[in-house]
């Protein structure tokens, strides 16, 4: 396993376990799976329900918790800073943990600025040992780690082979914010998976399409948390450290990106949309 060090001396694995889309009835039991794979990252949220599933897990894996990473998000619906110090509570109760190895406001809506400094004071108060953000443009973060008193150390924005975001981490780099990825595989559209340019080089390197799209990820220092309910593919997101991608195949992929994103905060009709979950409880 390949570990990513934050710029406040945190390390974080580089590739982890997603739990988003998955069914919370069932998510006990793939972090459990997970975890047998050799997974120590987990990836989870507020507004994926699932907190107390991910909690259940950690608690019943007999894996010290100083070696599992765990990552949740603030919902927009909890910003605000008096909402979300007790959101940070609650995801903490929900966890079974004194403490979140990484916590993120999940989208640049409503008012993240009262929100991040309620993470900045559960920072402070040794409950999150790093804090960040997810879904933020450019402009955004920018902006955002200009006026705060504890730098994001993380951004988790889309990013995959046909958005690759490769712009937008020159910028992080400059603020000292690590990129990490939603949608690593992209759920499998633009035919990712049949794609001809991703296939010829897995064929190269007798490996699926899928490690071959994630490998590319991680030699750009990508943190990547892939999420499958398929125990094969489970152990191939796991299986992509023993190869290497040479730098023409690394170009050949970059020609894949598109520079699009599915969701694109900064549209009206995406904010539109988010606007009508201010009101979930989570």
């Amino acid at each position: 396993m390949k570990y990513i060090t934050l710029y406040n001396n945190v390390k974080m694995p580089q590739l982890g376990f997603g739990t988003y889309h998955i069914d919370p009835m069932v998510v006990e039991y793939w972090v459990t799976e997970a975890f047998k794979v050799g997974y120590r990252l987990i990836d989870t949220a507020q507004s994926y329900y699932n907190e107390e599933c991910v909690g259940e897990a950690v608690k019943n894996c007999g894996i010290d918790r100083s070696e599992i990473f765990l990552v949740s998000k603030i919902w927009i619906s909890n910003y605000g800073y008096e909402r979300a110090k007790a959101s940070i509570e609650k995801s903490l109760e929900r966890l079974q943990t004194d403490y979140i190895d990484l916590m993120l406001l999940h989208l640049p809506y409503c008012d993240y600025y009262g929100a991040y400094r309620a993470l900045e004071e559960a920072y402070r108060a040794g409950k999150l040992r790093a804090i960040g953000l997810s879904n933020f443009t450019p402009n955004q973060f920018i902006d955002l780690a200009a006026n705060v008193n504890i730098n994001p150390a993380v951004n988790q924005v889309e990013t995959h082979v046909f958005c690759q975001q490769i712009e937008a981490q020159k910028y992080m780099r400059e603020c000292d914010i690590q990129i990490m990825s939603t949608g690593a595989l992209a759920d499998g559209r633009e035919d990712l998976f049949t794609n001809p340019i991703l296939e010829g080089i897995a064929q190269a390197h007798g490996r699926t399409v899928a490690q071959v799209a994630l490998r590319y990820l991680t030699q750009r220092n990508v943190i990547i948390v892939p999420k499958t309910i398929t125990p094969e593919r489970m152990v191939e997101n796991f299986s992509i450290y023993d190869f290497e991608l040479t730098p023409e195949e690394m170009d050949r992929i970059v020609a894949l990106d598109t520079g699009k994103t599915r969701y694109d905060p900064t549209s009206p009709r995406i904010v539109k949309m988010f606007m009508g979950t201010r009101e979930w409880y989570v």
